[in-house]
């Protein structure tokens, strides 16, 4: 099976796709909102079940929550502590399918150094605590994904992570979880869940929900947030998975019930490799939770925090009190401590916090610790919590939950189900010298390339064949080529500057700039594939400038309400117009 595209062309046929749905006879099986990580997982269930699907999202594909989340896929050492065994087997089980059969070119290794203070008895108990998560994850049923844990004494920490402050730790514990870049993950999602059937429309947001004389959600009114053209959409089943905006969302079905849903707030900083010497990442307990060093691509990821959040919920951003903490804790067992100057990029997350109990006529499951699916009223089924570890079972918890008795006639298959770009990867790997030969590529861009894309690779070498100058560098940006701004167009939906530098590149997080050397450079290449004119062309321009300046200025604000404000000034990018394929 070809992976479908995502382009302006099937996000139009998409919305075309929704709009027939109020003919009779041709209502959605399923209608999903939200276009995180587990709206796109229901929808890729729901399609691979063979149902008609639609899934829409107000903004782009995984701009909220699943664009900023620590880039984990893991069990979850900490329910260990809470004795939810259960929980960790099923995280566990998630990553190692995810690393070894659906996404193995997204989702990659990664070990950790736990390190220790006391020499006997904290040894002991904090080895028999990831001896018992290697145990979990090895009573699957599968091949061992991961290597087991190892003890590691100070003289081997020295080798390990030589910026490790001397007397911070006696020794450590080295184990293995992985990770992901998030936002690839999402729109990797939905474009599996397109190429089996589904229809994807990106910024496009749910105005209201349709419901019956009986009170049953019957569908919902979509506005296209490109055109201003609204669409009445019909559907059996309509499933909100909208985070943090899950009570927005059940509010617009009339109806007191529903989940409680609340949002907190955590932050990451960016610092580039050479500023701590290490070839392995560190959890670190502090007195709230624990704070990771990742090692990634050519930077450190460190984060993260634990702060309620009650203002606006579309641009959270971190405040210098925030990347001061996270600093000040990653310092406390570093050598050379960090500054200020030494962060070249943050983003700020709201976690959905699934509150206890349900709102007063509500029907409910509760699934696991994680998540709950619920019914305020027939017809709507409302999913909220987890981790991005675990959506594919959330997906499956979801449809099930929606389908009732049906789901035992026809069960989730997504556990056969490869996401675009796995399958072939073994055969792709084994050409990656000719490939990088012909191309004139080093190693590392194409161990990059194939990271992102998979065996997709043959399509962005495709357009390197039609077009020599794509297979560039960006100036302004050396670690992408120029194809991969082209292909964010042609095969992955991106519709505006924000979609590219926020959500199919870093950029917006990986350079001191936020991307803003390689903006021209980036617009110049988008401009013919969009068929932007120069007036669009230069409010795309200005419109990313203003977010990177307004993002860069809330970061010097000692607060989340001052820095939400000057956030805030800038505009959103989305002016309606026409959007017009070339």
């Amino acid at each position: 099976m070809n992976t479908a595209p995502l382009t302006v062309q099937t996000r139009t046929a998409a919305l075309e796709t929704l709009q027939a749905s109020s003919t009779p006879g041709h209502e959605l099986d399923v209608l999903v909102i939200g276009g995180g990580v587990t709206g796109a997982g229901i929808a890729l269930d729901a399609a691979t079940r063979g149902l008609t699907v639609g899934i829409v999202e107000g903004q782009d594909w995984s701009s909220g929550t699943s664009s900023r989340s620590s880039k984990l896929v893991h069990g979850g050492l900490r329910y260990l502590q809470m004795l939810d065994f259960h929980l960790v087997r099923e995280a566990l089980t998630e990553r190692d399918l995810l690393l070894t059969e659906l996404a193995p070119h997204l989702v990659r290794p990664v070990s950790f150094l736990y390190p220790l203070e006391h020499r006997v008895w904290e040894r002991a108990y904090v080895g028999a605590g990831i001896a018992l998560y290697d145990t979990l994850a090895s009573i699957n049923g599968r091949r061992r994904a991961l290597p087991l844990h190892s003890h590691v004494t100070r003289h081997g920490l020295e080798k390990l992570f030589p910026d490790l402050r001397h007397e911070a730790a006696i020794g450590a514990i080295r184990y293995w979880d992985a990770t992901v870049d998030d936002a690839r993950l999402v729109s990797t999602l939905i474009r599996t869940a397109v190429t089996h059937g589904a229809a994807a429309a990106s910024r496009t947001q749910v105005v209201a929900l349709a419901t019956n004389d009986r009170g049953t959600v019957t569908g919902a009114t979509v506005q296209d947030l490109e055109t201003g053209q609204q669409i009445e959409v019909h559907a059996h089943q309509v499933i909100n998975a909208t985070g943090v905006w899950t009570e927005e969302t059940e509010s617009l079905a009339k109806t007191e019930g529903g989940l409680k849903v609340l949002a907190s707030k955590g932050i990451h900083i960016v610092v580039p490799r050479d500023c701590i010497a290490g070839e392995t990442g560190l959890l670190l307990q502090t007195e709230k939770s624990v704070l990771f060093v990742i090692p990634w691509s050519r930077y450190w990821v460190i984060g993260t925090t634990d702060t309620p959040w009650k203002l606006e919920l579309t641009h959270p951003v971190a405040t210098s009190a925030d990347i001061d903490y996270v600093i000040d804790h990653a310092n406390a067992v570093l050598a050379r401590p960090l500054s200020r100057k030494d962060v070249i990029g943050t983003w700020a997350g709201l976690r959905p916090l699934l509150q206890p109990g349900t709102k007063e006529g509500t029907s409910s499951a509760k699934v696991s610790r994680e998540h709950t699916v619920a019914s305020p009223t027939p017809g709507l089924t409302v999913i909220a919590g987890g981790k991005l570890t675990t959506y594919r079972v959330m997906a499956k918890d979801a449809v099930d939950f929606a389908l009732g008795n049906r789901a035992r006639s026809n069960p989730c298959v997504t556990k056969t189900i490869p996401l675009a770009g796995a399958t072939g990867l073994k055969e792709v790997r084994l050409r990656a010298t000719t490939i990088q030969s012909r191309y004139g590529w080093s190693a590392a861009v194409l161990d990059h390339l194939l990271h992102r894309y998979g065996s997709l690779i043959s399509e962005l070498t495709e357009s390197v064949d039609a077009e020599p100058g794509l297979g560039k560098a960006l100036a302004g940006a050396p670690a992408y080529l120029r194809a991969e701004i082209a292909y964010a167009v042609t095969h992955e939906g991106a519709l505006h500057l924000d979609d590219v530098l926020m959500h199919r590149t870093r950029l917006n997080y990986e350079q001191l700039d936020r991307g803003v050397g390689a903006l021209e450079e980036i617009a110049d290449i988008m401009a013919p594939l969009l068929g932007w004119d120069d007036a669009t062309r230069t409010r795309e321009v200005a419109a990313y400038r203003e977010r990177a300046e307004a993002e860069a200025a809330s970061e010097l604000e000692p607060d989340d309400e001052s820095a939400e404000k000057v956030r805030l000034q800038a505009a959103e990018i989305a002016p309606l117009r026409e959007l017009v394929a070339p």
